[in-house]
């Protein structure tokens, strides 16, 4: 049976910090995200506990009458505890080498391994057409899971919000982002 995920990263926040609303743009852009995929079949949403993933998913969810259900495992990835004033270079070599671990963080391997877990799980329930709402690393690495030449360079192109199309029959899968200036290119 043919399924199709659709990865969601959330439109703009305020922050990076659990509690981050959207700003009021994010909010034009999860209202503009719903009517977008207005003729996308839509069975089930899943979403990231943090706030600014779930009012991303709010619009879609009250105009399709859908629950979003919170996992944790989508939660953004933690690269590491304290400052990190270079994090943007600890974040580049952790897509070279997906086993670097910072103190008080997480390695790419482990963060990639979370967020799959919850694809393959949505994939065996009857579900058909998955939206999962997540963070830019963290949807990087489950992308880079089914198309490992995915890496830092792509990561940086990501928009807010951004959605990417998992298409899975049978033991074939494939990836393509569908989102484009803004609109949906499917």
């Amino acid at each position: 049976m043919k399924k199709n995920v659709y990865f969601v990263r959330h439109a703009e926040a305020e922050g990076q910090a659990y509690d981050a609303r959207l700003t009021d743009r994010g909010q034009d852009q999860a209202s503009h995200l719903s009517a977008a995929l207005s003729g996308v079949s839509i069975d089930r949403i899943i979403s990231s506990p943090f706030l600014r993933a779930v009012q991303t998913a709010g619009p879609l969810a009250e105009k399709r009458n859908l629950e979003i259900e919170i996992d944790e495992r989508l939660s953004e990835r933690v690269l590491g505890s304290g400052n990190l004033p270079d994090w943007l270079e600890k974040l580049e070599s952790s897509f070279t080498d997906l086993e670097v671990k910072l103190e008080g963080g997480e390695s790419s391997r482990e963060a990639m391994s979370r967020g799959t877990a919850v694809v393959e799980d949505a994939l065996k329930s009857d579900a058909e057409h998955i939206l999962i709402v997540t963070h830019g690393n963290l949807m990087s690495l489950m992308i880079k899971h089914y198309q490992p030449e995915f890496g830092f360079d792509d990561w940086k192109k990501l928009g807010n919000p951004d959605v990417f199309l998992l298409e899975v029959n049978g033991d074939a899968a494939s990836l393509s982002r569908i989102w484009e200036n803004a609109r949906l290119t499917i």
